[in-house]
């Protein structure tokens, strides 16, 4: 359930880059009408506007942006203006680097993705670094969280709904005596959260739940400071029900003394053609608040604009 909205007669991509090219000139740029174009285009349309721009004009529009906007409105109108898997293979080496590490973003990459977008995403990453996702991962991880990771964003999971209920109860199993040992990064545990199907996991950790008791998460909260068990009880819930997840990234992002800017930017940007409408019923229910309204009173500005614009907001 996406929240982007894309008017029923679009302009082509040529009127849209006269229009962009005008956004552009003079003194001030006009954030509106870059707002008003790119907020309510899909991805094949910002593909096309992409591809006109450059040969209409010979610049790559995403450096124009760069050179027009600032701040964390030039962040969300970038990162949007991208295709999915490319604003993905971005994302994913930005968390590689130094300044800007982030197990979670990795993560969220390998679970919050389909198998075949997972796969363009490599791709992506391939073409534009020269180096393949897995080897930068594994590269600037260590330990459990690269035992992690480098299966997460290298997997091409079953997508179909069939679900074996033997192999549920089984493996339900075997993660329970894994978990009871505390052997949290056991190969077996790995294997199985790296590996099945998101129905199959689904039907796994309710068995795990009816069988013993407890939801998987709960057992893995044995020491909530753990960053490696943190990371695990993350990558389950983005697997198995990601409006929950991104609800709680949203809500965090800005009940945070000073707003995480780049969280907020990030689940936007990467749920808008996806899912947030579920994010947002949610968010709702979790806090009573709208999220447009919890986003109009923590941003403003252009900034402001292009998220309600994203998330559906009636006047956007």
């Amino acid at each position: 359930m996406a929240t982007l909205t894309v008017p029923q007669s679009v302009p082509s991509a040529s009127e849209d880059c006269e229009q962009l090219r005008k956004a552009f000139a003079g003194w001030g740029t006009n954030e509106a009408l870059i707002i008003s174009i790119l907020a309510h285009r899909n991805a094949a349309q910002r593909k096309a506007i992409q591809e006109t721009y450059q040969q209409a004009y010979g610049e790559d529009l995403l450096k124009a942006l760069d050179k027009e906007l600032s701040s964390d409105f030039e962040r969300i109108v970038v990162l949007w203006t991208l295709v999915p898997a490319e604003r993905d293979a971005f994302l994913a080496n930005e968390a590689t680097k130094m300044l800007t590490k982030s197990n979670w973003v990795i993560m969220e990459i390998g679970c919050g993705r389909s198998s075949y977008d997972l796969f363009l995403v490599r791709q992506a990453y391939h073409a534009r670094f020269k180096r393949s996702l897995e080897e930068d991962i594994a590269y600037h991880t260590s330990g459990d969280f690269r035992k992690l990771l480098v299966p997460l964003v290298s997997a091409f999971r079953y997508e179909g709904p069939e679900v074996n209920m033997t192999l549920a109860r089984k493996e339900a199993k075997i993660l329970h005596e894994k978990i009871c040992e505390k052997a949290y990064s056991d190969d077996e545990i790995i294997r199985i959260i790296t590996t099945r199907s998101k129905p199959q996991l689904n039907a796994t950790f309710n068995h795990y739940n009816n069988e013993f008791g407890n939801a998987i998460n709960k057992d893995l909260k044995a020491n909530p400071e753990d960053e490696f068990l943190k990371l695990l009880r993350a990558a389950i819930k983005c697997l198995t029900c990601p409006e929950k997840y991104f609800e709680k990234v949203l809500r965090l992002a800005i009940n945070k003394l000073g707003t995480d800017e780049w969280a907020l930017t990030r689940v936007v940007a990467t749920r808008a053609e996806v899912d947030m409408q579920r994010i947002k019923e949610e968010y709702h229910r979790r806090n009573s608040v709208p999220l447009d309204r919890a986003i109009a009173g923590d941003t403003s500005g252009d900034y402001e604009k292009m998220l309600l614009a994203l998330i559906g907001h009636g006047n956007a």
